[in-house]
């Protein structure tokens, strides 16, 4: 937290933003994948706004029309769908993922742990609704759940910092980068082994995913504070450009 992002990081992201990220200039809700509606032909229950599964050409879903589906889908009280919308985000084109998501939904305790985390996000926040959901549903790790986190805080309109933000083996892999460099850099010599356990390429602890987030939300502060145009109240763009690959620490 005393060291967030070096001027390296700064000046990579603001040339991101200015060039191949201008178009989330104000945020990264344009933000979209590819994928086969007909590859989740197994899949119930599917969201409405998503295109029917017999089509078997490619299609694109954004972070703002999954942020749609799970608006709605919190309103009716029907959490397998905002899930459903978040996963297909997550996984894209995917072959393997339509097979884990049916697995996942098979699981008879799915609809009510995805409750619980729904209830904990509004009314404890970020870190209460991942301790809800860690090792809650089998087959369902942080790297995708964080997704679900994501846009269910985004549809419920969460102000309280700080955010529920998606964290996968990518943008792990990032800070353990940056961890490695920050501990030696301060004489701790054993700063490779702990960033390595502790930045693993899954299974972080709510405390760990809590870290993460103060973190992140404060390197954004830091960005809209240094000039180079970063938008307000977007630590989602900065997990953006980190899974990009906008900034290499160890550059």
């Amino acid at each position: 937290m005393k060291r967030l992002l070096p001027a390296t990081a700064v000046h990579a992201l603001h040339g991101w933003l200015a060039g191949a990220g201008a178009r989330y200039a104000t945020g990264p809700s344009a933000h979209a994948v590819k994928y086969v509606p007909a590859h989740w032909s197994g899949i119930t229950p599917w969201p409405d706004q998503l295109l029917e599964r017999s089509q078997v050409i490619g299609a694109v879903i954004s972070r703002a029309q999954v942020a749609a589906v799970a608006q709605e889908a919190v309103e009716r009280g029907e959490w397998r769908e905002a899930l459903v919308a978040s996963y297909v985000w997550g996984q894209g084109r995917t072959g393997y993922g339509p097979h884990r998501l049916k697995e996942i939904l098979a699981e008879p305790n799915v609809s009510h742990a995805l409750a619980k985390a729904g209830t904990a996000l509004q009314e404890q926040g970020a870190v209460a609704a991942y301790h809800a959901l860690y090792g809650a549903i089998r087959g369902l790790g942080p790297a995708f759940f964080t997704k679900l986190l994501y846009f269910l805080d985004l549809a419920m309109g969460i102000s309280a910092d700080p955010r529920a933000l998606i964290l996968d083996q990518r943008v792990a892999r990032i800070v353990r980068v940056h961890a490695t460099r920050v501990g030696l850099e301060m004489g701790v010599t054993s700063a490779p082994d702990v960033a390595a356990w502790t930045w693993s390429d899954g299974g972080w602890t709510p405390h760990r995913y809590g870290v993460y987030l103060r973190w992140i939300t404060a390197a954004s502060e830091q960005l809209i504070s240094s000039g180079i145009g970063w938008p307000a109240s977007s630590p989602d763009l900065l997990e953006l450009a980190l899974f990009d690959g906008v900034w290499d620490p160890a550059a």
